[in-house]
């Protein structure tokens, strides 16, 4: 009898790259300085109207893109945080939570540096609609952990290039009024 295959995108997908740095560097790079090593403009929803990335390292923390107007979109929720060895969150950028990917990064000595390694899973769980960007997330996060270790990358420009072009034809503001992932603003918000 044939083994099956998961069908729809529902595979976890699997990203890695080696850096010269120790698992403590790595591990505070990615998390702490998170802001400064995602290629936000690439990799957003405002493309050029992002100010700022954040990631809250801490249990129940937020990832989210701030913008100009101080509009924010949430992309996901730290799950676990155990340095200098693994980080994990959930990510659904701008759909609905429910259509979230769950993703591992680890950080593994590799002779005097470190292996980082991405598993991002939860596919099967998700919407059809949203198990179409499984592909999309495949070279996505080739190109995040290439701005990680500070690569050019082919992929970082052909998604630049994707970007300028949704700015260009005057997408982005469809784009932004469609994701379902805007957080209220602080005067929305109720007090804690």
């Amino acid at each position: 009898m044939m083994s099956r295959r998961p069908t729809g995108g529902a595979e976890p997908i699997r990203r890695s790259v080696s850096v010269s740095w120790t698992p403590e560097a790595a591990y505070q790079r990615f998390t702490a300085d998170f802001s400064r090593w995602w290629p936000s403009y690439a990799l957003s929803i405002g493309g050029r109207r992002v100010t700022n990335i954040v990631f809250e390292p801490r249990i129940g923390g937020r990832i989210y893109e701030e913008h100009k107007d101080g509009t924010r979109f949430l992309w996901g929720t730290v799950t676990a945080l155990e340095p200098p060895r693994r980080v994990a969150f959930t990510f659904h950028s701008s759909r609905a939570e429910s259509d979230a990917q769950t993703v591992e990064v680890t950080f593994l000595a590799e002779g005097t540096g470190t292996r980082v390694e991405l598993v991002s899973t939860g596919w099967e769980k998700m919407s059809p609609e949203a198990r179409r960007a499984h592909g999309g997330y495949k070279l996505s996060w080739k190109a995040a952990l290439d701005g990680f270790a500070n690569r050019s990358s082919g992929l970082l420009f052909f998604f630049s290039a994707m970007s300028a072009g949704i700015d260009l034809v005057r997408g982005r503001d469809s784009f932004v009024r469609n994701s379902l992932s805007r957080m209220p603003t602080e005067r929305e918000e109720p007090v804690r």
